[in-house]
């Protein structure tokens, strides 16, 4: 009986260890701050690509067409063409050692542009997962 017991209070004290934990996983919604966001060249959630916004220095790329850019884009993104024939030059303008978030529609040409960025030589980018469409926060048209 005590050995029932005892396992019955370890378990219960695990549970009430590890819940929080736990919780914090199920969501997918919780917030980044801005000071843990990693520029690897992953791909990430909106989540962290919006701490990535703020991030102090950053510049946001919206690798998209200028009519899809005009459409509505992240508010402060510039507008870099990956598609455009001018791309590397666009691109070799920038300080490589600098931060930079990039998007696009779905995440398939931002994926492309950090990598020819990354090839260029830039060594802090970020991409969105899943493109503006993943976007939560305002766009603006403009």
């Amino acid at each position: 009986m005590k050995k029932h017991m005892l396992r019955a209070a370890l378990a219960g004290a695990l549970l009430t260890l590890t819940a929080p934990a736990l919780a914090a996983c199920s969501s997918g919604t919780e917030a980044v701050e801005p000071a843990d966001v990693v520029f690897d060249g992953s791909h990430v959630d909106y989540a962290t690509f919006a701490a990535a916004t703020e991030v102090s220095g950053v510049t946001v790329v919206d690798v998209r067409t200028a009519a899809e850019y005009a459409a509505g884009h992240i508010p402060g993104a510039v507008n870099i063409d990956v598609s455009a024939a001018t791309f590397t030059d666009e691109i070799a303008a920038l300080d490589p050692s600098a931060d930079y978030a990039v998007y696009c529609q779905s995440g398939n040409r931002s994926r492309a542009a950090v990598e020819t960025m990354q090839a260029d030589g830039f060594t802090a980018l970020i991409g969105l997962e899943g493109g503006i469409g993943a976007w939560e926060g305002d766009v603006v048209t403009g």
